[in-house]
């Protein structure tokens, strides 16, 4: 596919001559582009803790030092070993530690002899790309429409699926597909890479969780505050309870002492 013009400035001087596009579409078709976009954000996602995997797609990788021809434009790619804060707007294979390690082609039937001939040849001997993936969204050509291949002795042997998945011992993950989309499962793990939209979904979930969480947790704070309360000021009245009664008793008290002086008294008068 094709790959977005990018301003050649923001290119190091070296290859300030090297053009950044080719002026074609990015996709095919937009199942083309959203598998495309998945495809690099998932990946980026999953190496995100590792700074020596570069992941990239819709760009120019040049090949061939000093030849501004000799480019290719890979769908999706990941390099291994090839540090990820270098500011790129093009690879240059000859300029980095190394070359793509698996390519990812988004095929149809408009781009069937390029990728199967021309793009091959190129990742085949001219990189060389180790894995070479290609994927018919649209089912239009390719049988089956999720293919594979391994660089063995510098040819193409294709890749035979595990459980309905295609392995790649390059990403340690399996390629499969889903209706339209690609998808990708770790299996170490034993869980499917969510894509940006489902990761996104997954988020505003935990969010939400979280959010009732910390209401539930008020809230029982809340009540715990209430049943204090309610106690506090159950124990403040038995206290005024017993307050009252003491003085209850010390005013019985009091009277019983009043009575028996005035019997006392009255004893006194009568000898």
């Amino acid at each position: 596919m094709a790959t977005i013009p990018h301003s050649p400035q923001t290119i190091a001087d070296d290859f300030s001559d090297y053009p950044t596009g080719d002026g074609k579409p990015l996709a095919e078709t937009p199942i083309h582009r959203d598998n495309l976009l998945d495809g690099v954000k998932t990946l980026e996602w999953f190496f995100a803790d590792n700074p020596m995997v570069y992941v990239s797609g819709n760009m120019l990788v040049y090949y061939e030092e000093g030849n501004r021809r000799k480019h290719v434009s890979p769908d999706v790619f990941v390099a291994l070993g090839v540090p990820k804060d270098k500011r790129r707007d093009a690879y240059f294979v000859w300029d980095e530690p190394r070359g793509p390690s698996v390519v990812i082609e988004l095929t149809s039937k408009s781009t069937r002899r390029e990728d199967l001939s021309t793009k091959m040849a190129i990742y085949r001997d001219k990189m060389p790309v180790p894995e070479y993936f290609l994927f018919d969204p649209r089912e239009e050509y390719l049988e089956p429409s999720l293919q594979g291949y391994r660089l063995r002795g510098g040819v193409y042997v294709p890749i035979e699926s595990i459980n309905g998945r295609l392995p790649s011992q390059e990403l340690g993950l399996e390629l499969d597909r889903n209706g339209e989309w690609l998808r990708f499962y770790e299996p170490t793990s034993g869980g499917w890479l969510l894509t940006p939209e489902e990761r996104a979904l997954a988020e505003e979930e935990a969010r939400e969780r979280s959010e009732e969480a910390r209401e539930r947790a008020e809230a029982q704070r809340e009540q715990e505050r209430t049943a204090r309360q309610r106690a506090e000021a159950q124990r403040e009245h038995e206290r005024t309870a017993r307050q009252r009664a003491e003085e209850q008793r010390e005013q019985e008290r009091t009277a019983r002492q009043r009575a028996e002086a005035q019997r006392e008294e009255e004893q006194t008068a009568r000898q």
